[in-house]
């Protein structure tokens, strides 16, 4: 095999990698607890993208006395939560990555 062929195999992998990335992205993964009182989706990256809550899940005695307003507010806090904790941890892991690497960029490794 020569240089050349190398290089194109090499073109054709990056690019089904990126494919595969951006398949990543736009595939929704839920899970689910109490069933189905709390549902959460993520991409297929593992990034966090919604939570949805029933009535159930913040009164399983009686569920018809949660509002609405009240489910679309903690819905709204537990995601600014999680997107939080999120950049966060994004933050630290690139912060961490350049202090091992002493800033160089390594193909791969995104931070």
């Amino acid at each position: 095999m020569n240089i050349m062929q190398m290089m194109k195999q090499a073109q054709n992998l990056q690019q089904k990698v990126k494919d595969a990335q951006k398949e990543l992205e736009n595939l929704t993964v839920t899970g689910e607890a109490g069933n189905g009182a709390v549902l959460v989706n993520f991409d297929g990256q593992g990034k966090f993208k919604s939570i949805k809550l029933k009535p159930e899940a913040i009164n399983s005695e009686n569920p018809s006395s949660v509002d609405t307003d009240t489910l679309e507010m903690l819905e709204d806090l537990i995601t600014t939560a999680i997107n939080n904790a999120s950049e966060k941890a994004s933050e630290e892991s690139s912060s961490r990555m350049k202090a091992i690497t002493g800033g160089i960029n390594i193909p791969g490794l995104n931070f």
